[in-house]
């Protein structure tokens, strides 16, 4: 899989803001990428060292919009954990 292509956006939620200040970012994935590709795509991206990567997939809820049963996408996370002193700014601006 291409690098460039297997982290998809970051997840900015309370809670991913809180495990920032402990070096851990989260990413949401590609559903194909694995931790090896995670790492080589942080690492080359941001500048970074990674120590370890966590992977978790979330399947789709199934909703109801009147008669009809639609389910949402299955996505995948990534929390990245780095070294310490290594910094990643998700937010820019601030």
């Amino acid at each position: 899989m291409d690098i460039h292509r297997v982290l998809v956006k970051p997840t900015i939620t309370e809670k991913s803001t809180l495990l920032q200040e402990s070096g851990k970012y989260t990413f949401q994935i590609a559903l194909g990428a694995n931790k090896v590709e995670v790492k080589q795509a942080v690492e080359t991206n941001f500048g970074v060292t990674v120590l370890d990567v966590n992977i978790t997939k979330l399947r789709g809820k199934k909703k109801r919009y009147g008669p009809r049963i639609k389910q949402r996408p299955d996505i995948k996370k990534a929390v990245v954990t780095l070294q310490q002193g290594d910094r990643i700014n998700l937010v820019e601006g601030l």
